[in-house]
């Protein structure tokens, strides 16, 4: 398993908007729909990487914690479920329940989602403002599998409370780090975020 590192983008890009499949409703649902009046998280996940089970009762606990005080939360996988089938839709909702997410789990079937967003690895956080603006594309907290750093969201959670408050948080932001996305191949060439 290589190591893989958020795209390090310039700030304040606009959310883009998308139509996905929450495999916990079994409804399409858009960005616009789910976005959050102070701000919203989209969070690049998949059931089987151990970055993202490292991080996931966190993950839930803060969303749990700041939607009610407006923030939206989004979850999508878009790993290739032909070659990762552990990442497939049915399993995904076995995970969010496991796991009691109260925010949608979306299927990214085509991965144009995550090539939009620039997503990279799993966890990968993109947090925007009340304008849509992305002002956060670093990591939850300094814990990885690997180490000893307690999970307990401080990165993310300073980004949050920035974001509540209607200031930008600090641009000193560390990337995220995680498994690669699963690329789909395409006549034998794998397809990656557009740089």
């Amino acid at each position: 398993m290589a190591e893989t590192f958020t795209i390090k983008t310039p700030l304040f890009f606009k959310a883009a908007n998308f139509r996905l499949l929450d495999v916990v409703s079994n409804k399409l649902v858009t960005f616009d729909s789910l976005k959050g009046e102070k701000g919203t998280l989209v969070v690049f996940i998949c059931n089987h990487c151990p970055y993202v089970i490292h991080i996931i009762n966190e993950l839930v606990k803060i969303a749990n914690e700041y939607q009610p005080k407006g923030i939206g939360f989004v979850a999508i996988s878009s790993n290739d479920v032909e070659n990762y089938p552990q990442d497939s839709p049915h399993l995904m909702k076995a995970f969010a329940e496991k796991y009691s997410f109260r925010f949608p789990y979306l299927y990214d079937e085509t991965q144009d989602v995550a090539r939009l967003y620039q997503a990279a690895c799993t966890p990968d956080f993109n947090l925007f403002d009340a304008k849509n603006r992305c002002v956060y594309r670093g990591q939850m907290d300094d814990s990885r599998p690997t180490n000893k750093a307690k999970v307990d969201g401080k990165h993310l959670r300073a980004a949050l409370e920035a974001v509540l408050v209607g200031i930008v948080p600090s641009e000193t932001q560390f990337p995220s780090s995680g498994c690669n996305i699963k690329w789909k191949k395409t006549d034998g060439i794998f397809l990656k975020p557009l740089t």
